[in-house]
């Protein structure tokens, strides 16, 4: 009984413990699946004190709480055996601040990516200690200084990105090419690195990416030794002749060497790269012709040799084509090459983007230019080229901008070009066209910029442009038009510049609604970069997959009215004075009469206000005094009259009174003086006038077209085409 007793009691002790261990594994299982075990404490921690140093204007990291899975966190990733961090990635976030040295305690982090931020600073030294990391990216930020020594422990390391940082700088550390025997992609672009690029970069077999562009680098430029894929040291001091990249043969896709001092010509050798995309040499000093047996491999994408001293004939690159070639951008815009365009360019069927200009060709443009189809920009300014536009250029119906001018081409504006519906920059100024605009060009809806000066075009303007409702810029100066001003000559929301200045209109200036143009009414004080960013396009072409090419465009323009150098007569428009955004304001040699108007005082941009040469009557407003931006000022030759005080400070513009024998200028210690009135700028600026009158162009306020080209390479995905006026920027 005893027995069976102790066994029953030795049984229920038993099954309470299994039943008490039960309980605790469940519970120990619960515990590991509760949130803040899915996160290793000491790494979150680590992060917490990271973003305790940083603005987030943006709650960009409102997700680091604690409490929540590491998969939640923003930007970062851990590993599931250990949970670990080993992925931090905060691209453009708009983050700012110092970096906290907590963040080298993410001992197994693999990825630190903070690129596109606001981050300054010097980099920690302590990132030296992250072992496991392969890939470090602080790419466009705010950090300076120099690279520090420590890095060099990052044995592991695949990808360093510093680009972007313009107060780092010194010089690059010797360690860069032998610290990791894995290192693939170096990039300290757009920083302030000096003097030699190290020797260990010529030899790390690992390397296949450099791009070392816009510093300050010096020394002779040199073959390396191990095979590149990508190598670009654009804008820098660099010197010496182009190597033949021999290690490189069957492996170099890009090779960007614009804005260097290189010399010499270009050698045979360099045709042996076979499988190369992408050549920049544009903005050295290369010269000679080009050899004739330097054909380049039908794999080249982009070939860019402008702004160099080249000459002689075009290159065999479009003089003998294959059908296989699949280039989509040629420039060899600036530099001696002579002769006529060969008819193998129109074979070029994958064209996109083609530029000559500022050479010494001569003969006509190609009869077949239409064929190719895919054709996005022309340029063929600044030759010698003659006669007409060919009919056949209608094919190129993707065609965005056509400049042909300063040449010497001749006949009529056809009426077939209104197929070109895509087109926003037209530029045949300085040629010697003649006839009218066609009614049928009101079909071009897209253009942005129409220059047709310097011509011998004539005609009443008709409404074929009023339907150019995106108009930024339009010059039909120095040609032979005629008749009234329409009532919808300022009509263009967009419209930043009109020049229509030595023609024959007569009749009043139209009294229209001026406030319509988003720029004349702009009240902001603009500078010349200020205008070249507003008026923005962009072209926009695919190289290859996941890489585009861009090409920009640049309008350098004032915002104003030229009108001079007409046969107008009556007043004044009220509404043309008073516009807040007007920096130019040019109607001399004219016949204008009656007072100058009221509202002077409200042209805050004014720069240039010129009058001369009418018959204004009336006294000088005193507020054109107080005009902060004006820097010039002509009201010579008109009939002026009362007196002008010294204290309003129109000393600072010499002969902007003189020819107004009735108007009374007064001197310090010499009172009220009229015939003694020094004639100064007046008189120079007058000189200069072939045709007795003052145009835009002598006081330098030029409106034109500028361009030049170069690759954009951009791994993402190819976004939408988009707008931007400015320099082409090179940039991977």
């Amino acid at each position: 009984m005893a027995t069976t007793t102790h066994f029953s009691f030795f049984t229920n002790s038993l099954l309470l413990l299994l039943l008490l261990q039960l309980s605790l594994t469940s519970l120990s299982s619960a515990q590991l699946k509760t949130p803040e075990l899915d996160f290793n404490t000491e790494d979150r921690d680590s992060l917490l004190k990271f973003r305790s140093w940083l603005n987030d204007p943006k709650q960009s990291l409102a997700s680091w709480v604690i409490g929540l899975k590491c998969s939640n966190w923003s930007g970062i990733t851990c590993e599931n055996r250990f949970n670990r961090v080993v992925s931090v990635d905060l691209t453009r976030l708009n983050l700012s601040g110092n970096l906290h040295p907590s963040l080298c305690k993410l001992t197994l982090i693999q990825t630190l990516i903070l690129s596109q931020n606001n981050f300054s600073g010097i980099i920690p030294s302590c990132l030296g200690n992250l072992q496991f990391l392969k890939t470090l990216d602080f790419g466009d930020n705010r950090f300076h200084g120099v690279v520090p020594d420590s890095l060099m422990g990052l044995k592991g390391l695949r990808e360093l990105i510093l680009k972007g940082n313009q107060g780092l700088g010194g010089f690059i550390p010797s360690w860069i090419g032998s610290f990791s025997i894995k290192l693939e992609k170096i990039d300290l672009s757009f920083n302030s690195f000096q003097g030699d690029i190290p020797d260990s970069l010529f030899y790390l077999k690992s390397l296949k990416y450099i791009d070392l562009s816009n510093n300050l680098l010096s020394g002779i430029l040199r073959d390396f030794e191990q095979p590149i894929e990508y190598l670009n040291l654009a804008s820098n001091g660099l010197s010496g002749t182009l190597p033949c990249y021999s290690s490189s043969v069957d492996s170099f896709l890009v090779l960007n060497l614009a804005n260097n001092s290189v010399i010499g010509g270009i050698p045979t050798c360099i045709a042996s790269l076979r499988v190369l995309r992408e050549l920049n040499l544009s903005f050295n000093q290369l010269k000679y012709q080009i050899p004739p047996r330097l054909i380049f491999s039908e794999k080249l994408l982009v070939l860019d040799l402008s702004h160099n001293g080249f000459s002689g004939p075009l290159p065999n690159i479009i003089s003998k084509i294959t059908e296989k070639s699949g280039i989509v951008l040629l420039d060899l815009s600036y530099n001696s090459f002579s002769g006529e365009i060969p008819m193998g360019i129109t074979e070029l069927k994958s064209l996109q983007g083609f530029f000559l200009s500022n050479n010494l060709l001569t003969g006509d443009i190609p009869a077949r230019i239409g064929n190719l189809t895919y054709l996005q920009a022309i340029d063929l300014s600044y030759n010698l080229l003659s006669g007409s536009i060919p009919l056949n250029i209608v094919g190129c119906f993707q065609l965005l901008e056509l400049k042909l001018n300063n040449n010497n081409l001749s006949g009529a504006i056809q009426p077939e070009l209104d197929a070109l519906d895509s087109l926003k920059i037209l530029d045949i100024s300085n040629n010697n066209f003649a006839g009218e605009i066609p009614l049928t060009l009101a079909g071009c809806r897209s253009l942005e910029i129409v220059d047709l000066s310097s011509n011998n075009l004539s005609g009443e303007l008709n409404e074929a442009i009023l339907k150019w409702t995106s108009l930024r810029f339009l010059s039909l100066a120095d040609n032979n038009f005629s008749g009234a001003l329409p009532n919808w000559l300022f009509s263009y929301e967009h419209i930043q510049f009109i020049d229509l200045s030595s023609n024959n209109f007569s009749g009043f200036i139209p009294d229209g609604n001026f406030n319509i143009s988003l720029s004349f009414n702009s009240g902001k004080i603009t500078t010349y970069t200020d205008i070249g960013s507003s008026a923005k396009f962009r072209v926009v072409v695919i190289v290859r997959e996941n890489h585009e090419l861009g090409f920009e465009y640049g309008l350098l323009s004032s915002v104003g009215i030229d009108l001079s150098g007409n046969f107008l007569s009556g007043e004044i428009p009220e509404g043309l004075f008073g516009l807040q955004g007007m920096e130019y304001v040019n109607l001399s040699y004219n016949s204008l009469e009656g007072q100058i108007p009221a509202g002077l005082e409200n042209m805050w941009s004014l720069k240039t206000l010129d009058l001369s040469h009418n018959s204004l009557t009336g006294q000088v407003p005193a507020n054109i005094s107080g005009l902060q931006e004006l820097q010039f000022l002509n009201l010579s030759y008109n009939y002026l009259s009362g007196s002008v005080p010294r204290k309003q400070r129109f000393w600072r513009f010499p002969g902007a009174f003189s020819g107004n024998p009735d108007l009374c200028v007064e001197f310090s210690g010499e009172g009220c003086a009229t015939a003694k009135f020094p004639e100064g700028a007046g008189k120079m600026l007058e000189g200069k006038q072939e045709d007795g009158f003052i145009s835009m162009w002598a006081f330098g306020i030029s409106s034109f077209v500028s361009f030049y080209v170069g690759v954009i390479v951009i791994f993402c995905s190819a976004p939408m085409r988009n707008y931007i006026f400015q320099p082409l920027k090179s940039e991977f």
